[in-house]
């Protein structure tokens, strides 16, 4: 079973996704048979690489409300985090460009540890405050990967990668992703938002069912007809 899943760095209620996912996949029977590839969603492009406003700033100036107003969203949105066993600081976090963030996840994901740099991005944008487009913090994590400090900044430093960042946004356009984050089961389902755990266990059981072969459990006492008569 392939799941794919669509993110950006820079959105809570995707590393809340993430979390919830993983719990609900924890409780499914054949969660060894999954295959999870992470894909880049940019929510904000033209982001700046250097911060020029906080969260809280910026969510007051999107939806036209206080400041004050703007904090007590982020209050709700850490409480969220929390149920869901993750420690938030959003009045730490610095928004910024999450490029050269899925970038690392590409170059991650050549050595089967895309998920791994995801989460630690997550962690570094939501928990330590760190800016996650400054080349440095990259680099400290793909150090902590075990991933060549080296090799990973002349790639920073090029622009690969991009492209396929680019690509995997217009994909999620294509499918009809309208935000993140975006779950799709085999080319089949998708789930949309940070759903619960049961309801991504309920996802990955009902497409499981649909892709296993029919069992013939009518035994040897049944009648039927066939091509060369009945019997």
């Amino acid at each position: 079973m392939e799941i794919e899943i669509w993110s950006d760095i820079g959105c809570p209620f995707c590393y809340i996704g993430k979390r919830n996912f993983e719990a609900g996949l924890e409780q499914f029977s054949a969660k060894d048979e999954v295959d999870v590839i992470h894909k880049s969603f940019r929510l904000d492009p033209s982001a700046p690489m250097a911060p020029d406003a906080s969260m809280a700033e910026l969510l007051a100036k999107k939806y036209g409300k206080s400041l004050e107003e703007a904090k007590e969203m982020n209050r709700q949105v850490s409480g969220a985090a929390e149920a869901a066993g993750l420690e938030f600081n959003l009045d730490a976090v610095i928004p910024s460009n999450t490029m050269d963030a899925h970038r690392l996840i590409k170059m991650a994901e050549g050595e089967g540890k895309d998920g791994e740099a995801l989460e630690h991005l997550y962690h570094a944008y939501f928990t330590e405050g760190s800016n996650v487009a400054d080349a440095e913090v990259l680099l400290d994590i793909a150090e902590t990967l075990g991933m060549n400090r080296g090799t990973v900044e002349q790639k920073l430093a090029s622009n690969d990668y991009k492209e396929a960042v680019i690509s995997d946004q217009n994909e999620a356009t294509r499918l009809g992703a309208q935000g993140v984050p975006f779950f799709v089961i085999n080319r089949k389902y998708g789930v949309s938002g940070a759903q619960p755990p049961e309801a991504f266990l309920e996802a990955v059981n009902k497409a499981y069912e649909e892709e296993q072969p029919l069992v013939d459990m009518s035994g040897d006492a049944g009648a039927s007809c066939g091509r060369d008569g009945c019997g």
